[in-house]
């Protein structure tokens, strides 16, 4: 095998950055080997959780409380705590439901597509960006159970056999969204499980307590890294990410068949899956940003979550946002072009109408904020980039809000036009929600890898046999000098 340079040897953030089209830009920077990125890695999961772990455990696990605890006075007391009317029966709980399958959608993004197509930048990203997935689906799967009013009797959406032979109504998109959204939850549940085998069995051998030692070798499958072994994961990982790949794109387009099927104006439009598919995206990349900023500073992982992981989303967020103005100006255009009475007067509603600045905060948190992106330097401070990426989170939020409140409390019959006024329960709950998803997300930080060890070794140098040595010129093969007493074993010792 080729032997490993010294650290002074190996990329630095220079080399990270460079924009040289002749050679491929390292992805792990700061002089790290195999064994310190493990050590790394394993630290975090394996470590003590500091000060600020504890801090915004406390207070997510404490808005977690209230969010379960306001569901429990929704059930003891009814649906009239919510300020849900005729005709805005959806209100918060649908908003919230399509804000958090959005933000679901980019790990598996992350995972399958860019795995499929190669990109190996995804290394570095995507564990964490796959557990986001599993925990904003988590979080989303709660509000249609209860906002069905009874939601003991949930299971009535299951094609299930029951004592009053009753079958659900297949043509019923709220119906193919159960189906959509729990199909993809177990798929990606499944994706980001077979990932960790490998990780598990790392943090198995690392364990020091006997039930972590346990726990780990469960959960790893007595994976002993064998080639045979690789051969079957590597052959799973990929059956799993081109399963994964069109679920990507299916998931968010039955979601937007709950509002486009309807005869609404406004909401009767070919454009919503599409349109859906790429907010959800940019929604999603916001969030996988909002949380790998933050977590590279405090554990320490910027040679890791590198700053061209972060340019990279920057500019999948980019592309993808101006997907997202272009069917905002094709919604009023067509609106327009139509000639349709009822398809213009939603439109105008949602600028002049009473919940002009909901538009106002849409249009500027998804279209004008994150035009910033366009430069590099502001690609290159994560300030700059946060402030793009929370833009995103608050303006994907009101986009859904705008689609919904304000076509149900504006319909075709005036004498049936209301106001939505939201109570303190619905905030109250979507607060909570966050302290369900950052709760799990703390605990994934401390009991898992965040970053997918076995991944990110093969996109390091010293994964490839033309690594030079040092003062070998780049690009040329690495010598390989065997021992003669052994041929099988190279005289500096494994890399």
């Amino acid at each position: 095998m080729a032997t490993i340079s010294p650290q002074h040897d190996l990329p630095d953030l220079a080399d990270n950055l460079s924009e040289d089209p002749r050679k491929r830009a390292p992805l792990v920077t700061g002089g790290l080997d195999f064994t310190t990125v493990t050590d790394k890695i394993v630290g975090i999961a394996g470590g003590w959780p500091n000060l600020w772990w504890w801090l915004a455990f406390i207070v997510s696990f404490g808005l977690m409380n209230l969010f379960f605890a306001l569901i429990g006075y929704l059930v003891t007391t009814g649906v009239g705590i919510w300020g849900n009317n005729q005709p805005a029966a959806w209100g918060f709980p649908i908003v919230n439901f399509v804000f958090w399958v959005g933000i679901g959608h980019a790990g598996t993004l992350i995972s399958a597509i860019l795995f499929l197509f190669r990109q190996n930048w995804r290394t570095g990203i995507n564990r964490f960006a796959e557990a986001m997935t599993i925990f904003a689906v988590m979080c989303a799967g709660i509000f249609p159970a209860i906002h069905v009013g009874r939601p003991w009797l949930a299971y009535w959406l299951f094609p299930i056999p029951n004592q009053m032979g009753m079958w659900p109504q297949f043509r019923s998109p709220l119906l193919w969204d159960v189906f959509a959204v729990s199909t993809y939850a177990s798929v990606s549940l499944l994706f980001w499980y077979t990932g960790m085998v490998p990780d598990f069995a790392t943090l198995r051998d690392r364990a020091k307590g006997i039930v972590g030692k346990v726990a780990y070798a469960i959960a790893s499958l007595g994976w002993t890294g064998s080639s045979r072994h690789w051969h079957r994961f590597e052959k799973a990982y990929l059956l799993l990410a081109a399963l994964c790949t069109p679920l990507v794109l299916s998931v968010h387009s039955v979601v937007s068949f709950d509002f486009a099927v309807a005869q609404l104006p406004g909401w009767h439009t070919t454009i919503f899956p599409p349109y859906f598919v790429a907010g959800a995206i940019y929604g999603g990349f916001a969030m996988v940003i909002t949380l790998a900023i933050p977590c590279r500073t405090l554990f320490n992982m910027k040679d890791i979550i590198t700053d061209r992981h972060i340019e990279n989303m920057c500019k999948v967020m980019l592309a993808t946002g101006l997907i997202v103005c272009y069917a905002y100006a094709m919604e009023f255009f067509i609106a327009w072009y139509s000639g349709a009475y009822y398809e213009r007067f939603a439109f105008l509603n949602r600028i002049e109408g009473q919940y002009w600045w909901a538009f106002l905060i849409m249009v500027f948190c998804n279209c004008v904020g994150p035009q910033v992106l366009w430069f590099r330097a502001a690609r290159r401070n994560v300030w700059m980039v946060m402030f793009a990426a929370m833009c995103v989170n608050v303006g994907m939020w009101f986009e859904r809000y705008v689609i919904i409140i304000t076509t149900l409390v504006r319909d075709f019959l005036p004498s049936s036009w209301d106001k939505f006024h939201p109570t303190w329960v619905d905030i109250w709950m979507f607060i909570g929600s966050f302290g369900l998803f950052f709760t799990m997300f703390l605990l994934f930080l401390k009991f898992l890898p965040v970053v997918a060890l076995a991944e990110v070794k093969t996109v390091m140098p010293q994964a490839h046999g033309h690594h030079p040595e040092p003062g070998q010129p780049e690009g040329e093969l690495a010598r390989f000098d065997y021992n003669p007493d052994d041929a099988s074993k190279p005289k500096g010792g494994d890399a």
